[in-house]
């Protein structure tokens, strides 16, 4: 079992740790929070090792699980990196490129593992379709939540659309092109809406949109491919697969048959592909730990997070673009 401790006990904090806990590939040693008064508080709670110490917990691992605020990641991970550690970072994985990259070098340097949390990798939906989105030409995704305080210190392109972000670069194997995008400041002092669309160099579109100021919450892409048409449900965990081939010469009573303008003929068809429920954050860590062990490529490499991390960056320099030309 690897020994892993855990930075930051806030919302996300106290989940990471009672899953870190009941795992069987770790042994959880124990946490640091920056605020000492809640993290006496949680270990008072539930029984965590509390360190005062950051260096000290680090110390006494092999794995540290950063799950503080973005500001201080670049400092957690870089402590963690020159002491050996292998990293699990919360997304984003820092708050600007130049921390991002620099990390990099220093995985690198040190031959340590890292992978960055983006969960929604692990949804259940996404995984069980993931092998057959192929080549889409145009990719839409909504990500709207109801208002949270927490959260809202960085713009809901770092906070919500991320996730869709890192979803769409798993799957689009190519360049970004262009990116335009709009945000809007409702509540906050950063943006709480927010619409990009980036284009890539083969073609490939893709429509997002975030919220975090909606009456209901919707976490859904949708991915349009040649003869395919794949609907991800990331709240709900299902899946919609319409897929079409060539129509056969006699066509059956129930069939679904399209003609175009030349006179092809195209059978729809639907797939219900098997979803395995799971608990993602507790999979994204564990398997981050069968990639220790293994030797093998974490699911969620740090170099991906950055690439996630410098669209989204590139989506926030663009309003900031079309302010300026306003």
């Amino acid at each position: 079992m690897l020994k892993v401790g855990v930075l930051g006990a806030g919302h996300l904090g106290k989940i990471h740790l009672r899953l870190l806990n009941e795992s069987k590939k770790y042994e959880l040693i124990g946490f640091y929070d920056a605020d000492a008064i809640n993290g006496k508080k949680v270990a008072d709670e539930f029984g965590y090792q509390y360190y005062d110490n950051i260096n000290t917990l680090i110390d006494a691992v092999d794995v540290v699980d950063i799950v503080t605020p973005t500001l201080s990641h670049f400092d957690c991970a870089k402590k963690a990196i020159q002491k050996g550690k292998h990293i699990f970072i919360e997304k984003p994985i820092t708050n600007t490129f130049e921390e991002a990259l620099e990390l990099l070098k220093l995985k690198e340097h040190y031959g340590v593992k890292g992978q960055v949390g983006h969960v929604e990798r692990f949804n259940p939906a996404f995984s069980a379709v993931k092998a057959q989105i192929k080549e889409p030409m145009f990719i839409e995704t909504h990500r709207l939540a109801e208002f949270n305080p927490r959260g809202t210190d960085v713009p809901v392109v770092l906070d919500l659309m991320i996730h869709d972000i890192d979803a769409i670069l798993s799957v689009v194997d190519s360049e970004v092109k262009q990116i335009n995008a709009s945000g809007v400041s409702v509540i906050s002092k950063s943006p709480d809406i927010a619409n990009a669309r980036i284009e890539f160099e083969n073609g490939c579109v893709a429509n997002l949109t975030a919220s975090r100021i909606s009456l209901k919450n919707m976490r859904k892409s949708r991915f349009f491919q040649k003869d395919a048409y794949i609907s991800v449900d990331f709240l709900e965990k299902k899946v919609e697969v319409v897929k079409m081939k060539n129509a056969p010469e006699v066509a059956g009573d129930f069939d679904m048959i399209l003609q175009n303008a030349e006179g092809e003929k195209k059978q729809i068809y639907f797939e219900n592909p098997d979803i395995v429920n799971n608990n993602a954050i507790l999979d994204e860590l564990e398997s981050f730990s069968d990639s220790i062990i293994n030797n093998t490529e974490p699911i969620v490499t740090l170099e991906q997070g950055t690439n996630a991390l410098k669209i989204a960056l590139q989506i926030i320099d663009s309003f900031k673009t079309d302010a300026s030309l306003s």
